[in-house]
C-alpha cells in the first residue's frame, strides 16, 4: 500500500470512529493525535452531531478549534462557542420532503435538529433515538418539530432497513434536501448539497489549506463526501460497505485504536 504524505489535515468522524463505547478516546488515540498536530498537522472533528451533542465530548478530549456539526451544516469554533456558518434546511421544504418519502414507503417517523448552540433535538410519537446518550425533546404532534428553525430531519421507518430508507428517500426528495445515512438507525435530511465534504472544505478555508491535503477516517455513508474531497480516506474495520468499498485503506476498528494505528505510521 502506497503510503500517503504526512497530511496538513487529520479530519475524524466521532460515532464508530474516533470515539470508543460510552464516547470515550483512548490514550493511544490521544497520543497519535497529539503528535500529529505537533508535526504540523490540523485535527478536524467533523461529525453528524449538533454543536449541544458534541461540546461535552470536546471538552472531555481537549479539543480547541473548528468543528464541523450536524452533516456539515455548522461550522462551529469550540474555543469561542460561537457559530462561524450555520445552513438551515427550509421546514416547509422539509416537511414536504416527509410527505414524498410517506407516499412512498408510508408512515415514517421523524425528529429534527434544531439550529443554533444551544438548539434541541425534538422528536415525534414513535420516534427512537439511536444514540441513548444524546438528549431529545419529546413532541406531541408532527408541526411542532417546525417551531424554530432547523439544520436536519432525522427519519425512521417501522419495517425498512436503514439502506431501504435511505435509497427510498433519495428517490422520493430529489433536490429537495441531502439524504444520507449516518448511523445504525439514522437516515438524515439535510440542506441540498450541503454534506461532511462541503463543511471540510470551509474548515479547510478558514485555515487557508487544501483540502485534498486531508487524511479522512469514517465509518458511515455520510463520510463519503469527506472522503472525496480529501486525498486520502481511511474506513474504519466496523465501516459500512459502502464506505469500505470507497476507501483507500481500511484500519482497525474504533474500539481497536484504528486511528492510531494509521497516524502513528504516518508520523513515526
Amino acid at each position: 500500500m502506497r503510503i500517503p504524505p504526512a497530511p496538513a489535515i487529520v479530519a475524524t468522524d466521532l460515532d464508530g470512529t474516533l470515539l470508543r463505547r460510552g464516547d470515550t478516546v483512548s490514550p493511544r488515540s490521544r497520543a497519535a493525535l497529539a503528535r500529529a498536530v505537533s508535526a504540523g498537522a490540523r485535527h478536524l472533528i467533523v461529525t453528524g452531531r449538533p454543536v449541544p451533542g458534541v461540546r461535552d465530548v470536546l471538552a472531555g478530549i481537549g479539543y480547541r478549534g473548528p468543528v464541523v456539526c450536524g452533516q456539515g451544516t455548522q461550522l462551529y469554533e469550540s474555543d469561542t462557542a460561537r457559530l462561524l456558518r450555520s445552513v438551515t434546511l427550509d421546514r416547509e421544504l422539509a416537511d414536504t420532503a416527509l410527505g414524498k418519502i410517506e407516499a412512498e414507503v408510508g408512515p415514517v417517523f421523524a425528529a429534527v435538529d434544531q439550529d443554533g448552540t444551544d438548539g434541541r433535538t425534538l422528536i415525534e410519537p414513535g420516534y427512537r433515538m439511536a444514540h441513548v446518550g444524546l438528549p431529545a425533546v419529546r413532541v406531541g404532534l408532527r408541526a411542532e418539530l417546525w417551531a424554530a428553525p432547523v439544520i436536519k430531519v432525522l427519519v425512521r421507518h417501522p419495517e425498512l432497513s436503514d439502506d431501504e430508507l435511505t435509497a427510498a428517500a433519495r428517490a422520493a426528495t430529489g433536490d429537495l434536501a441531502t439524504v444520507t445515512m449516518a448511523g445504525p438507525g439514522t437516515v438524515e435530511l439535510a440542506p441540498h448539497g450541503v454534506d461532511k465534504g462541503t463543511g471540510l472544505a470551509l474548515a479547510a478555508d478558514v485555515w487557508g489549506l487544501d483540502p485534498m491535503h486531508t487524511i479522512a477516517f469514517g465509518d458511515m455513508p455520510n463520510d463519503l463526501p469527506m472522503f472525496q474531497r480529501s486525498g486520502h480516506g481511511v474506513a474504519m474495520a466496523n465501516a459500512h460497505p459502502e464506505l469500505r468499498a470507497a476507501a483507500d485503506e481500511v484500519t482497525l476498528s474504533n474500539e481497536e485504536d484504528g486511528i492510531a494505528v494509521v497516524l502513528e505510521r504516518l508520523f513515526a
